[in-house]
């Protein structure tokens, strides 16, 4: 099949080599361009493509595990990350963990002596001109491309990750929480309440001041931006009542239960329109993620917490997509530019990927005018885009894969294990009759 439509992808991580084999196997001719070795970011050293910046791990395996129900779906779209990932795999329990420099290196063989894409070693400044572009840079992006993903933003352009943890509504003890917005204004669900006595408050907020934190790098945040994104364990050694008057003041709130105003207060907030995963408003933090799930489930309301996602905080150059993007990834104000992986607001090497294939079908199907690839929401690829796109957060932040991005089953299942394999395999057998072309 021969196409005179090209298309240029820009940034050879994960999700640029997803993108452009998916374009090349529908006959676009690509052109695929990686600044390294003329410039490396300060986060990167091998001249491959696909480079592991962090963990050589690609996380578990198994079906009833997000990570795992992940890769099952990206098999039957031919992800060539998955191919060479099995190919390089080391032993690592229920994890596939791969040799690094073996992974980049077969990636990088793939993509070079592919007919259909022409490498281009060179960095890029400026949006080219082509029939379809694919930005795929990656969230340390440098400064002059940045600059020009501002404009096609529109503005909404983030450089700095400071989250706060999110978690399933489900896990929530409502016996210990309550709804209601301060003074009664808004809506009466729209902030899910979780007061603490004194007694728990004074606990909670002496394992925080004392957990231990993740280290912070230079290529991370600076002062200015660490100031103005104060993390809540930081925020608290400034002193016993600090956060009582801030993150977690009570004022305008009043316990039904007592009917007392509580002594301090954690509030969450919706954190997508279906309702299922909620926000710690105001933590976010810089500790290490198994102190975050234990100091945070001392407060009552969380003490079965499930944690979607971590709190973070690191330099990370994303998108605000849901103000920026189509539904097909494609830029509201260039339909013919796509955005694909981390720049996007997905975290996570397969969920980049993941986007990087689903960017790549997208952009030839635009170029050979046929209808976007909508996966349904009950898929993982299908929801972690939905999520990206369309997420109501008043702060979007970038997300991986999780259970509580999928729809709930119609009957619940009260084991955790059956209710993600259950989930999991309603997302194959729904992606089993789906066309992947």
């Amino acid at each position: 099949m021969s196409n005179a439509k090209t298309a240029v992808v820009i940034g050879a991580g994960f999700a640029g080599c997803e993108a452009a084999k998916q374009l090349s196997k529908r006959g676009i001719k690509v052109k695929l361009y990686e600044m390294k070795p003329k410039k490396f970011s300060p986060a990167h050293t091998s001249e491959n493509f696909a480079e592991l910046v962090c963990s050589n791990s690609f996380k578990a395996m198994r079906l009833e595990t997000a990570a795992g129900l992940l890769k099952k779906e990206m098999e039957h779209f031919g992800s060539i990350s998955l191919k060479f990932a099995y190919k390089s795999q080391v032993p690592a329990g229920g994890a596939l963990a791969v040799d690094r420099d073996l992974f980049s290196k077969l990636v990088t063989e793939e993509i070079e002596s592919d007919e259909n894409i022409e490498v281009i070693r060179d960095e890029v400044t400026s949006i080219p001109e082509a029939d379809a572009v694919i930005v795929a840079a990656g969230p340390l992006v440098s400064d002059a491309l940045s600059k020009e993903l501002e404009k096609l933003a529109g503005g909404f352009l983030s450089f700095y990750d400071a989250a706060a943890p999110i978690v399933t509504a489900e896990s929530i003890d409502m016996n210990s929480a309550f709804y209601a917005s301060r003074y009664d204004r808004g809506g009466d669900t729209d902030y899910i309440n979780c007061p603490l006595n004194k007694e728990e408050y004074e606990t909670f907020y002496n394992e925080l001041i004392n957990a231990e934190t993740a280290e912070l790098h230079s290529v991370d945040l600076n002062k200015e931006v660490f100031e103005g994104c104060m993390p809540i364990e930081v925020l608290a050694k400034r002193g016993p009542d600090t956060i009582r008057f801030g993150p977690m003041k009570p004022v305008g709130l009043r316990d039904p239960k007592t009917g007392q105003r509580p002594w301090a207060v954690l509030q969450l907030r919706k954190e997508n329109a279906e309702g299922t995963m909620y926000n710690l408003v105001g933590f976010q933090t810089n500790l290490k993620f198994g102190e975050q799930k234990r100091v945070f489930s001392l407060i009552p309301a969380l003490k079965n917490a499930e944690f979607v996602r971590y709190g973070v905080m690191h330099r990370n150059t994303f998108i605000n997509s849901p103000k920026a993007l189509n539904e097909n990834l494609s830029f509201k104000s260039a339909t013919n530019v796509f955005a694909a992986g981390q720049i996007t607001g997905v975290e996570g090497y397969m969920e980049s990927a993941a986007c990087g294939i689903v960017a790549g079908i997208n952009a030839a199907n635009y170029l050979n005018g046929k209808t976007h690839l909508s996966l349904p929401l009950e898929t993982m690829m299908g929801a972690l885009i939905n999520y990206t796109v369309r997420s109501t957060s008043s702060d979007f932040q970038p997300m991986g894969a999780s259970f509580g991005l999928l729809p709930p089953l119609p009957v619940q299942i009260r084991d955790k294990k059956e209710r993600y394999r259950a989930l999991a395999e309603r997302s194959l057998k729904i992606l089993s009759g789906i066309n992947m072309d």
